[in-house]
C-alpha cells in the first residue's frame, strides 16, 4: 500500500515481468488464491518453462492452510520461507525500484486510477537486466540469511 491507498500484486520470473494487478479490498486467502489462479498461472503457462520456484512471504493470506494446500496442488515448487526473513524475496527490491521511479514523476498522481496507471506504465518499463540481476542474487541472499542466522542482511 502507499499514501493513495493502492494495493497491488505483481510477479516476475527470470527476465520476464509478470502482470501487475490492482487489489481491491482486503487480501485474504480466498482472494490471494484467486489472484494466483487468474494471473500467476497464466503468466507461468505462457513462459512455457518446466521448473519454476514460486516465492512469496509469510503474510497470513500466503501462509494459511488453504493457500498452502492450493500451492502444493498447483505450483511445482514453493520456496521455503524462514520466519522474519523478507531479505530473501527479490520482489521487495523490485517494489523499491518502482517506488523510486514513481517518486520522480511530476506531477504526482492524486487519485487511485492515475496512480495505478503510472505504476503500470513504470512496471512495464522495468529493464530485463534488472530482473536477471535480482534472480542471480538469490544464492547470495540465501547464504547471507544462513550466515546471519536469520538476522537482517544487506538485502
Amino acid at each position: 500500500k502507499n499514501s493513495i491507498g493502492v494495493m497491488v500484486w505483481g510477479c516476475f520470473c527470470n527476465n520476464r515481468i509478470g502482470p501487475l494487478v490492482l487489489v481491491e479490498g482486503t487480501l485474504n486467502s480466498d482472494r490471494y488464491i484467486e489472484l494466483l489462479e487468474e494471473h500467476l498461472l497464466p503468466f507461468l503457462n505462457n513462459l512455457n518453462i518446466e521448473n519454476c520456484i514460486f516465492q512469496d512471504d509469510n503474510a497470513s493470506c500466503h501462509a494459511s492452510k488453504k493457500t498452502k494446500s492450493w500451492k502444493e496442488s498447483n505450483l511445482n515448487e514453493n520456496f521455503p520461507w524462514p520466519a522474519q526473513s523478507p531479505d530473501l524475496n527479490p520482489i521487495e527490491n523490485l517494489w523499491d525500484f518502482l517506488e523510486k521511479r514513481i517518486r520522480k514523476h511530476r506531477p504526482r498522481p492524486t487519485n487511485k486510477s492515475d496512480f495505478f496507471a503510472l505504476l503500470k506504465s513504470e512496471w512495464d518499463k522495468i529493464p530485463e537486466c534488472y530482473l536477471i540481476k535480482l534472480v542471480n542474487s538469490m544464492p547470495n541472499r540465501v547464504k547471507a540469511v544462513i550466515d546471519s542466522k536469520g538476522n537482517p542482511t544487506k538485502y
